[in-house]
């Protein structure tokens, strides 16, 4: 590629991703994959390393981050960041209303209202139009200086272009982390085995006090400005400061208003209401100013707060519900919680069916009973809360809610370390939930690599009974046959605490009826989906009379369905039937309710139960069940998993390794541990002290590696895995030196290079005959210090009395041009 041509192209990029950065932030779609995006990066920063004369400083390469702070800096700010004083109800604001009129001398005023973001205060401070320094809130007079993680966030400009751009100006606005996005952070960690954060405020704010930018960088943080600061901005009102930020190019909320009294803030308040929860962010209020800077002048400030500004929070809304029963969740690290299932109840914006219990203490706390009269809550939490219990309206005789013991996925014995408040599973090896996060790692793109095998297929083949460990994937070609027809999707199931199995409405009306579309049935319980089940059924049954579709037939199996779960014992839970019910209505003829309620216990799919019964059914009685099935595997999905399994047979030891699970490696580790063993038997026969000399290993990790291979189970699960031929034996290609300019040198390089990313550099280090060491030590000959090296590295470095040199020096000295 030509200059010329580069430089088009680098210009072309960055038109397209400051696009697709636009849409996603201030018109929150999409039009692109997250791949398809990271592409267009990849091959913009591959450009701009090849022609780095072509590099803009607002370039949206310069987003990704990289900088790692040790300790953030303090500013003063220029301004002080007062607090608002808040207010609850209409009497309140019609009082500070008179408060202004009364300070003001008159009515001729207007108020500008913004909605009250949950977020975090920064300040960006402009000069000659480019960005110098973010600051958070702080103490409201101080701040840390967090401009590194701040330049990452994709829609804050990082310079500012136009006319009339004042020399210095500071913009003020509320960081926060979408819902969306913090739902898929907290995914990602619960299958990583790490703490859920607990809401997105907390997120955002842990995520701009990160030390690695490249971090904050991935964590799609937004911002929302409400605030223009300057001696010579040369506005005289708020709503005009808003609309000169937006011009140039600030993300503002488009949901504040200019009022012209108090009556028409009541009305925005009031518009708001409901609609809030709409909104990307949480809200829990709102901010109402005087529009006017000199009114605001002559309206001045008590010791703490304006005189012409005040936040109204809205109550947080509670609501009645009644309890129906306790769901038991697993997650991935084996830790239980557990949800209420509610009757449907309205609250802030939403139906609510479940709230979030947490624990057995806080289950304690509440005293809660069977089929409690219970409040609900929803506040900043994504799931709501239960927060107390009608006690005036508890029945009589009802019973206190147990705790369970068992697992409810597995059986095992549950276990509550001192101090924690969580009940774990301990049957980390074959707990479903726990082993599926272990064959998630085992298959991931950095490990074994097996893209065939989704989250969905293995947890079918877990809850089928089809996989226990990893060396159960190499066996399963051998049982191909068995897996055609395999339910693949558990999400229409759902399973009581006492392990009985459900499932969805929708899937369930499906099934009992002839004639009526999946479609069809899913857009009535959608409609229906804030009443009793009782009710639903009902209106189910007018439903079927409308549609004049084998009216008879289906009225009168659904009557049946009302007569059988009338007479069942099996607790209930909205939106769900209980399956040996639904099988009961459809194949009652040839088995017992009791006996399918028998056989559903611990299984996980109607495919499942009925394997287990082997009934002689109908042709007819067959179809119907195969209307409650989800998806199933194929001979296409089948084919694609096994070929997939196979392939994986080639991955290097060092992936192998990693894929293992052992606790405290991680990918660098297991490369280095490859590299140094060559194989694995020589790691399992390893002594503390071989291990510890090897650079970056500690105790800890010594400690780990030694319980691992002291366990006969894992002894045997490797075994099997060289028996289906993985690779546990270091393969060395023999690499050609591009020179030996650097033989026998140990060098790191620390900071931000010019001429190589971090990989690289690693790679031309030892292409050239040098040793690469990863952490400042005695052993280093010398260090390369890049731009905004660590301070801490630096002091530790000078301490040691190890050389530093220049990028450019260091280029010197293997020939190359800087």
């Amino acid at each position: 590629m030509t200059p010329q041509q580069a430089k088009a192209r680098i210009e072309e990029l960055t038109k397209q991703i400051n696009y697709h950065n636009h849409i996603y932030y201030q018109e929150h779609r999409i039009e692109i994959s997250d791949f398809e995006f990271d592409k267009l990066l990849e091959e913009l920063i591959s450009l701009e390393s090849a022609f780095p004369e072509f590099l803009a400083s607002d370039s949206p390469s310069q987003r990704v981050g990289g900088t790692i702070t040790k300790e953030f800096e303090t500013a003063l700010h220029e301004y002080r960041m007062l607090s608002l004083g808040n207010t609850y109800s209409e009497e309140e604001l019609l009082a500070f209303d008179e408060r202004v009129a009364k300070g003001l001398g008159h009515r001729e005023y207007e108020y500008f209202c913004e909605l009250k973001f949950d977020g975090v205060a920064i300040s960006l401070v402009y000069e000659n139009g480019r960005l110098v320094r973010a600051v958070t809130r702080g103490d409201g007079t101080r701040g840390d200086v967090v401009t590194e993680n701040i330049k990452t966030i994709r829609n804050i400009p990082l310079h500012i272009k136009g006319d009339n751009i004042p020399e210095k100006f500071e913009v003020r606005g509320e960081i926060f982390l979408p819902k969306k996005e913090f739902e898929k952070i907290n995914e990602e960690r619960e299958a990583n085995g790490e703490a859920l954060l607990a809401n997105p405020r907390n997120a955002a704010s842990g995520t701009v006090k990160m030390q690695d930018s490249s971090i904050v960088a991935k964590r799609r943080l937004n911002c929302y400005f409400y605030q223009l600061l300057g001696d010579e901005i040369g506005v005289d009102k708020h709503d005009e400061a808003i609309h000169l930020i937006e011009k140039w190019g600030f993300n503002v909320s488009p949901t504040y208003t200019k009022c012209k009294d108090i009556r028409e803030v009541l009305g925005y308040i009031e518009s708001w209401k409901e609609d809030r929860f709409t909104l990307p962010l949480d809200t829990d209020g709102v901010v109402l100013k005087i529009n006017d800077y000199e009114q605001r002048e002559e309206l001045g400030f008590t010791a703490k707060i304006p005189r012409w500004a005040i936040a109204y929070k809205y109550q947080a809304e509670s609501a009645e519900s009644e309890l129906l029963s306790i769901t038991y969740q697993v997650g991935r690290t084996g830790a239980i919680t557990p949800v209420a299932n509610l009757a449907p109840v309205h609250l802030a914006g939403t139906t609510v069916k479940r709230a979030s219990l947490h624990n057995a203490n806080e289950i304690e706390r509440l005293g809660l009973h069977e089929g409690d009269t219970v409040f609900v809550e929803k506040g900043g939490e994504i799931i709501p809360k239960i927060t107390g219990v009608a006690l005036e309206k508890r029945k009589n005789g009802a019973k206190p809610i147990a705790y369970i013991d068992l697992c409810p996925e597995c059986g095992t014995l549950l276990e509550r370390k001192e101090g924690e408040a969580k009940h774990f599973c301990p049957n980390t090896k074959s707990c479903p939930p726990q082993l599926l996060g272990r064959i998630e790692h085992f298959v991931h793109k950095r490990a074994m690599d097996i893209d065939s095998l989704g989250t969905e297929r293995i947890k079918t083949l877990i809850d089928q009974h089809y996989i226990r460990n990893f060396a159960d994937l190499y066996e399963l070609e051998g049982k191909a046959d068995q897996l055609l027809g395999l339910e693949m999707s558990q999400d229409q199931y759902q399973k009581s605490d006492d392990g009985y199995l459900f499932i969805s409405l929708t899937k369930a009306f499906f099934a009992l009826t002839d004639g009526l579309s999946l479609s069809a049935i899913q857009k009535f319980t959608e409609r229906h989906t804030d009443q009793p089940l009782k009710r639903v059924i009902k209106a189910f049954e007018l439903f079927i009379r409308a549609s004049n579709k084998k009216v008879a037939q289906n009225v009168g199996t659904l009557m049946k369905l009302e007569e059988i779960l009338e007479n069942s014992p099996l607790p209930q839970m909205e939106d769900h039937l209980p399956v040996p019910v639904v099988l009961n209505v459809l194949i009652g003829n040839w088995i017992s309710l009791s006996k399918l309620v028998e056989a559903s216990m611990h299984e996980n799919t109607v495919h499942g139960i009925l394997l287990k019964l082997n009934l002689p059914l109908s042709r007819e009685q067959e179809d119907r069940v195969k209307k409650l099935k989800a998806n199933t595997f194929q001979e296409g999905v089948i084919s694609n998993m096994l070929e997939g399994i196979r392939a994986s047979k080639s991955q290097p030891f060092e992936k192998l390794l990693f894929a293992l699970g052992i606790r405290n490696i991680g990918e660098n580790t297991a490369q280095i541990l490859a590299k140094h063993f060559k194989n694995i038997d020589a790691l399992k026969n390893a002594g503390a002290e071989e291990l510890l000399n090897i650079n970056g290993v500690g105790e800890t990790l010594v400690s780990s590696i030694h319980e691992y291979f002291k366990d006969p189970e894992n002894l045997e699960l490797i075994e099997r895995l060289k028996t289906h031929g993985l690779n546990f034996v270091l393969v060395e290609e023999e690499r050609k030196l591009e020179s030996t300019s650097l033989e026998g040198l140990k060098i790191l390089a620390s900071g931000k290079l010019n001429h190589f990313k971090r990989d690289e550099i690693i790679d031309f280090v030892e292409a050239n005959g040098g040793q690469y060491l990863k952490s400042v030590s005695k052993a280093l000959d010398f260090i390369i210090e890049g731009e905004d090296m660590g301070p801490s590295k630096k002091e530790k470095a000078e301490k040691l009395g190890v050389k530093m040199i220049s990028e450019d020096e260091f280029l010197q000295m293997v020939g190359k041009k800087a």
